[in-house]
Formats: C-alpha cells, structure tokens, sequence
C-alpha cells in the first residue's frame, strides 16, 4: 500500500438526465451522445418507453432495443453487455426508472418476496439490494459512456403569470430511483418540463456549474474534450490482474457499538436487520445509512410487539417508494402526502391499510388498539 499523487485519467461518460414525462430526456440525452461520441461514434439506445426513442430518428443515426415488461434488473443488464460485445461507443438507458418502480422492477421483486416470506420484508430486500447492485455495477464498469434517464415524481406548485395570476405548474422533484443513485453519476441534469431547461444538480466536469440551457451537442462535444483531457490510463503489465474499486467508507467502530446497543435495548432481529441494509456484518454498513438504520431501530419495540413491528414495516415501505410521510406518535397514525399525480403510491397505500381523509388532505393508517 502507498500513496501516489492524485491525477485525473480519461474516464467514460456516466450522464443522469431528470426530468417528468414530456420534459424532453430522451432528445437531450441523444443531442449529449451525438456531442460524446462524434460522427463516426456508435449510439445504442435501450428503450423501455413504448418505443418513444425512435421519434428522435431525424436527429442522426443509432440503433434501438426495446426492453418490455416486465423490467427485470436482468434484462438492463443482458442490455448493456450486449452493447458492449456488439462494439458501441455510447449507451442510452431510457429510462431507468421501469427497474425500480415499473412492472417487475425492484419494488414489485420486493413485495412478491414479502409476500412469499409472510410479510418480512427483510427477507425481500435481502435479495433485490444485490440486484440492484449489480445493475449499478454493469453501468459503472461499462467499457462504453453511459446516459440514464429518469423519471422524476411530479408535484403541481403555484407561480404566478405575466399578469400576477396564480396559475398550478407541474415540477419535477425526486428521480423515480434507489435513494442516492444520482451519486453514481458524474454529470447529472433535471430538465423542466415547460420549456426543457436543463440544470446541473451534479457536476465533477465543472462545466456546467450555474447552467441554465437546452442542452445541445455542442455540450457532449465539451464534455467529451473533457474526459478525454485526462492522463491516459496505464494498462496493468499483467492483464490477469485486475485493479481493485475503491473501498466504500464504512461506519466507525464507535458506530458499530451504538448500533449493537440499539439492538439489544430494542430487542431487533439482528439476521434480519443485516439483511434489510444488504450486508453482512455491521462493519459493512456505508457510513451513510447510518442514519436510516437507527431510524429503522428506533422505531422498534421489544419482540413481541407487533403493532411496531408493522408500523416498522409500514414508514420503511413509505420510505423505499419515496412517499412523503410523518409518524403521530400521540395519535398513533402515520399521515403520507404522496404527490397529487402519483396514482400508484394510492394504490399501494389502499393496500397497506390508509385511509382518505379530505379534511386534512392527507392518507392516515391507524395503529391497531
């Protein structure tokens, strides 16, 4: 082990584009690729999107492969290694979000393995957090640039017009992904539907820090002089040994005693616990779910209280969809605000045992007596 000078090598692409439906992705994600790769590149497009991608034809040639339902993690990755064997310059995965939330995705893999279980969720997770992972790893270690779009839950916000009017706008917010996916990008836009403005919510090129534009091919071209300004990567002299992915920041050892403590004063399931954060050890557990996992401890009471237990399972559902949500410990309910468009989260919450409640504009779930 030794230190060496930090430099910057040449490095593929990795693009999120955010934005509602309509926001135009999926042209700005082309228009960037057209940029990357130049005219002699070759663009591949995966397109779970009815097929939307071949609308764009007009812009310059690339070729489409429709994935259908249901999204399985295993059809985006059969995808992307096929790309690669077939020799392409740059990728398009539009959009990202069917292997979470569509049909078949992460989420529904999840409930069906709950159900299977009966009920314990932990069990769900502990097989879709490895899928889920290895979908990541398939796009981060891919030989070609990457763009991913995604979906972005909509809410409806009022602004005023030209005249000083209210008038109700649709905003996007939150990408329809795992909970810290944009970290795995390097440049990541949310595009506005009403007139596809694009702004940088990450940037490591710089470029486009305070970016406010359509984005364009001028855009890919300057992204692409700027991976390629980097030192070229030396090849190892002996191909048979790989290098190593930097080792991701695990919790502290002072970490790990707080949370055995918690543990025991709460009287969790340790094997299940584990295997709802996807690991195996509680030195395993990324520093940054170590908020989410005291959260999920303290919401537990000793075993054998189920009332808890299903509360639990509930604010950790809540939590895994995205939907807003605040616990009344006094009044003993749960109130989730999910986005007035958002039909699917109603429909999961009517199953989980929420009820309507026009007064309050606000889904309530009872804790049993």
């Amino acid at each position: 082990m030794a230190f060496v000078k930090a430099v910057r090598k040449r490095a593929k692409a990795r693009i999120g584009i955010c934005g509602p439906a309509g926001s135009g992705k999926t042209m700005s994600a082309l228009k960037l690729a057209f940029g990357i790769v130049g005219p002699g590149g070759r663009i591949a497009v995966l397109d779970t999107e009815n097929e939307s991608a071949s609308l764009y034809a007009h812009l310059g040639d690339y070729d489409v492969d429709v994935i259908k339902p249901p999204f399985t993690v295993e059809k985006y990755i059969n995808g992307v290694k096929e790309a690669e064997r077939l020799g392409y310059d740059l990728l398009i995965i539009d959009s990202l979000s069917h292997a979470w939330a569509g049909t078949g995705g992460i989420l529904e893999f999840v409930d069906a393995r709950t159900e299977s279980a009966k009920g314990n969720k932990f069990a769900g997770w502990r097989e879709a957090t490895p899928k889920h992972n290895s979908l990541v790893d398939a796009m981060l270690q891919s030989s070609m640039h990457v763009i991913a779009t995604m979906r972005s839950k909509t809410e409806y916000i009022l602004v005023e017009d030209d005249r000083g009017k209210k008038i109700p706008k649709k905003v996007g917010m939150a990408p329809i992904q795992r909970e810290g996916m944009d970290f795995e990008f390097t440049l990541v836009f949310d595009v506005d539907q009403d007139r596809h403005i694009a702004t940088s919510s990450k940037d490591r090129t710089e470029i486009f820090d305070g970016f406010f534009g359509k984005l364009t091919e001028e855009h890919g071209r300057s992204i692409s002089e700027w991976l390629e300004s980097g030192e070229e990567v030396q090849k190892p002299a002996d191909t048979s040994e790989r290098q190593q992915p930097a080792r991701p920041k695990f919790i502290t050892k002072n970490q790990v005693k707080e949370l055995e403590k918690v543990i025991s004063n709460v009287g969790a399931d340790r094997d299940k616990f584990l295997a709802y954060l996807g690991v195996k050890r509680l030195e395993e557990i990324p520093a940054e779910k170590m908020t989410a996992a005291i959260k999920a401890l303290e919401a537990k009471t000793k075993k054998g209280d189920t009332t808890a237990s299903n509360v639990t399972d509930i604010t950790s559902a809540l939590d895994a969809r995205r939907i807003p949500f605040e616990t009344k410990e006094e009044a003993g309910e749960v109130h989730a605000k999910p986005s007035y468009q958002d039909t699917a989260s109603k429909e999961f919450l009517k199953a989980k045992g929420f009820r309507w409640q026009p007064s309050e504009k606000v889904w309530v779930y009872k804790k049993a007596a």
